[in-house]
């Protein structure tokens, strides 16, 4: 099974963002920050879940467990439903990407259980301003 922590960092709402993806489990480790432009936290959020299973398809089709602190993420995968026409189109390309494992689940985490992906969505801001 990957452990996959997704999270996302903005320097403004909107302003500079980026991502952090910790992934673990089967003998991998990868550690993703980017910065990904200016935009909102959420949409940020969602791009971090897209780039974090993305990341785990190259490394299994098996069982993949999300962790985000992200309540609207993990509640939007979930319902598969997103109010907000901004997030359509990435709730729907995760719903996709989600169909290429065996099991597939999300949960929400508190930020003190997700520093590993939190410090690396901090570092990708940084990234960004260089």
């Amino acid at each position: 099974m990957l452990e996959v922590y997704i999270d996302a960092a903005s320097a403004g709402n909107p302003g500079p963002s980026a991502i952090g993806v910790f992934i673990k489990g089967e003998g991998h480790q990868v550690k993703i920050s980017e910065p990904i432009g200016i935009t909102n936290n959420h949409v940020a959020e969602f791009m971090a879940l897209i780039r974090g299973l993305q990341e785990a398809a190259k490394l299994s089709t098996g069982i993949i467990s999300v962790r985000s602190d992200s309540k609207i993420v993990v509640a939007s995968i979930e319902k598969e439903f997103v109010k907000n026409e901004e997030y359509k189109p990435y709730l729907e390309a995760a719903l996709k990407l989600t169909g290429q494992f065996d099991l597939f689940f999300i949960k929400w985490i508190p930020d003190s259980q997700n520093k590993a992906a939190d410090a690396l969505a901090r570092q990708g801001i940084q990234k960004g301003k260089h």
